[in-house]
């Protein structure tokens, strides 16, 4: 483990949603590629409500975005359009994941998912 500032790669697992059940749920924060890497398994009761109304739904995903940092947070790229946007929300400190939703530049932040575990990594050459 390193000092938090250095680290190049951010583990976060465990993680833990209030609305949704995951057998996996994980973020990989790349600082020095700017991307965020989500691996998550839903759990069969989140798979198959899910399911219901989405054919498409997967059990098992993975999601790529591009992250980059602003002061002590690590922000995803914004989703949606400029009036109405949601991105997830990484504070270097914290275990918490916050989604910002932002409507006609209205800003609300709230917890998305806790997580149990952090580990911090240095790339080796």
């Amino acid at each position: 483990m390193t000092n938090n500032l250095k680290a190049e790669i951010i583990i976060l697992s465990s993680c833990e949603n209030k609305k949704d059940g995951f057998l996996k749920n994980e973020y990989i924060l790349d600082l020095k590629k700017s991307l965020m890497t989500r691996n998550f398994v839903y759990n069969d009761k989140t798979f198959k409500k899910l399911r219901i109304t989405d054919l498409s739904v997967k059990k098992k995903n993975t999601t790529t975005k591009f992250i980059y940092k602003e002061d002590n947070k690590i922000l995803t790229d914004k989703i949606g359009y400029p009036q109405f946007y949601t991105q997830l929300v990484f504070e270097l400190e914290n275990s918490n994941i916050m989604i910002k939703t932002v409507i006609n530049e209205e800003v609300g932040i709230s917890l998305m998912s806790e997580c149990k575990k952090i580990e911090r990594y240095e790339k080796e050459s």
